[in-house]
C-alpha cells in the first residue's frame, strides 16, 4: 500500500538556510556606500574589500557585480568598479517618487495617528535634534528615515509601507551628503508636520510634507551641480 504524498500545505517547517555569502557582502557593500564610508567615485578593489571583509575574492566580485545591476556601482572597462555617482536626473526621480509616497502617508498619519503615536513621533523628532546639536551626520541620516518611517507606519496603509522600503536606502544614501545644511531647516519642517498629525489636520500634514520632500530633493540637486566631479 503506497503511503500518501505529502501535500506542500501540510508542512510547517520553514526551510532555515543562512544567508549566501555574496548577499552579506552586498548588504555590507550597500551600507557603507550609504553611510559616506565608501564615497561617489571612489575606486573599489577586490582584493583591498576582500581583505578587509575577511572573505574571498569570489562573493565580492558576485556582490559587485549585482550593486552594478542595481545602480550603485559602476563598472569600467580595464579600470574596475567605482562607486557611482548619482546624477540630478536620478536625484529628481526618486527623490519626487519618495515624495509622493511621504506626501501620502503624513495625511494617512494625520487621520490614524493616536496619543501614544504622537508621543513616539516627538521622541524620534527629539533624537534628530539631539544628532543635529552632535553634528553628527550618520545620527542625523538614521534618525531622518527612523522619524519619515514611522510616520509611514502611522499611515496604516502596508503596500505604501512596502513601496517607501524599497526607495529607503537610496534615499538614506542621497540624504547623507546635506544631513548638516539642510538639517535645521528640515527638523523644523518635521516639527511642524508632527503639530499637524498631532491635530489630526490630513490636509495640511499633507501640505507640509509636500513642502518637506520638495525642499529637500531641490536642496540635494543644488548641492550636486555645485559639487566638484567625482576624484577631483
Amino acid at each position: 500500500m503506497r503511503e500518501p504524498r505529502t501535500s506542500p500545505s501540510t508542512v510547517t517547517t520553514p526551510v532555515n538556510r543562512p544567508v549566501p555569502l555574496r548577499q552579506a557582502v552586498y548588504d555590507v557593500l550597500i551600507e557603507l556606500i550609504v553611510g559616506g564610508v565608501l564615497q561617489p567615485g571612489q575606486h573599489l578593489i577586490e582584493a583591498e574589500l576582500a581583505e578587509e571583509l575577511g572573505v574571498s575574492r569570489q562573493p565580492v566580485r558576485e556582490a559587485l557585480l549585482r550593486l552594478q545591476a542595481d545602480g550603485w556601482v559602476d563598472l569600467r572597462p580595464a579600470q574596475g568598479a567605482f562607486v557611482h555617482s548619482p546624477t540630478v536626473e536620478e536625484a529628481t526621480q526618486l527623490l519626487s517618487v519618495r515624495a509622493v509616497l511621504e506626501t501620502h502617508s503624513a495625511r494617512g498619519a494625520a487621520q490614524y495617528a493616536t496619543g501614544p503615536d504622537i508621543t513616539r513621533l516627538w521622541e524620534l523628532q527629539a533624537a534628530g535634534i539631539a544628532a543635529l546639536s552632535a553634528d553628527d551626520a550618520r545620527g542625523i541620516v538614521e534618525a531622518n528615515a527612523a522619524l519619515h518611517g514611522f510616520i509611514t507606519e502611522l499611515a496604516r496603509n502596508p503596500i505604501l509601507a512596502e513601496l517607501i522600503r524599497q526607495v529607503d536606502r537610496r534615499v538614506r544614501w542621497y540624504y547623507m551628503p546635506i544631513a548638516r545644511p539642510r538639517g535645521k531647516d528640515a527638523w523644523n519642517e518635521h516639527a511642524d508636520i508632527i503639530d499637524r498629525i498631532a491635530a489630526g489636520d490630513a490636509d495640511r500634514a499633507e501640505e507640509l510634507m509636500h513642502h518637506h520632500t520638495r525642499t529637500t530633493t531641490d536642496f540635494y540637486c543644488r548641492q550636486l551641480t555645485a559639487a566638484p566631479p567625482a576624484g577631483v
